[in-house]
């Protein structure tokens, strides 16, 4: 079974996309992370939705729609420290076990997502 299937399949990632960014734009210790976002997020949170969505073993979105992924390049143009990367992991882990209910799943995404969030930083 796909880490994707395991989460509830499409309705479960755009659940947890939703929550990340709800999270984000409500989080006062998330405004490091919020500020390098448009003031819309709903772009943000269907790219994550894609990205993620093949990126846990489910259809690849991203990639058919964008492109390869190539995260950190589509990024450069966004001042991203460690506060940011803290903050963006703060809204990451609270969506998460807030929505995941299968532990031994994050034990598996959750250091490759923390690696993923710190391969970002570009400042």
């Amino acid at each position: 079974m796909t880490p994707y299937s395991r989460m509830g399949g499409e309705a479960g990632i755009r659940r947890f996309t939703q929550r990340f960014y709800t999270l984000m734009d409500t989080l006062p210790e998330a405004a490091a992370c919020r500020a390098v976002h448009p003031p819309d997020l709903t772009h943000a949170g269907q790219r994550l939705f894609e990205y993620l969505s093949g990126w846990l073993g489910g259809p690849p979105l991203y990639v058919e729609r964008h492109g390869s992924p190539m995260l950190r390049r589509r990024h450069l143009h966004a001042p991203i420290g460690a506060e940011e990367v803290r903050r963006w992991l703060l809204c990451f882990h609270r969506a998460w076990d807030e929505q995941v209910k299968d532990a031994a799943l994050g034990h598996d995404v959750l250091p490759r997502i923390d690696k993923l969030a710190r391969h970002m930083q570009n400042q």
